[in-house]
C-alpha cells in the first residue's frame, strides 16, 4: 500500500478560502465585554446592550473580575438580528470610553 500524503485541512476552513464563516440571523450570540472594573461597569453596559437588543435575558449576564481586580467581564448573550445590529452596538459600547474589548 502506498504512503497516501497528508492532507493539509487548514486548507479546507472558510478562512483560508478567504470568506469568513456565515452567521444566520436571529440567533443566539453570546458577548463578553471588558473594561476597567468599576462599581458601575456592569450598569454601563448593560444600558447600552437594552438599547441594541431590547428585552435580552437578564439571567445570562455573568460578572467576572480580573485575577488582579482591575479589569471586569460582563459576559451575556443577546438574540443578534444582523450584522448591522451588532456593529451598532459594538461602536456604542467603545464609544463609551470604558469598554476596552468585546468578543
Amino acid at each position: 500500500m502506498a504512503d497516501k500524503p497528508l492532507r493539509d485541512l487548514r486548507l479546507d476552513t472558510p478562512e483560508a478560502s478567504g470568506k469568513a464563516p456565515r452567521v444566520e440571523f436571529p440567533c443566539d450570540y453570546s458577548l463578553k465585554i471588558v473594561g476597567d472594573a468599576a462599581d458601575d461597569f456592569h450598569d454601563t453596559v448593560v444600558e447600552v446592550v437594552e438599547t441594541h437588543a431590547p428585552g435580552f435575558d437578564r439571567q445570562s449576564i455573568r460578572v467576572v473580575d480580573s485575577r488582579n481586580g482591575k479589569f471586569q467581564s460582563v459576559r451575556l448573550t443577546i438574540t443578534a438580528t444582523g450584522q448591522p445590529q451588532l456593529e451598532a452596538l459594538f461602536a456604542e459600547l467603545k464609544g463609551t470610553g470604558r469598554v476596552h474589548m468585546v468578543l
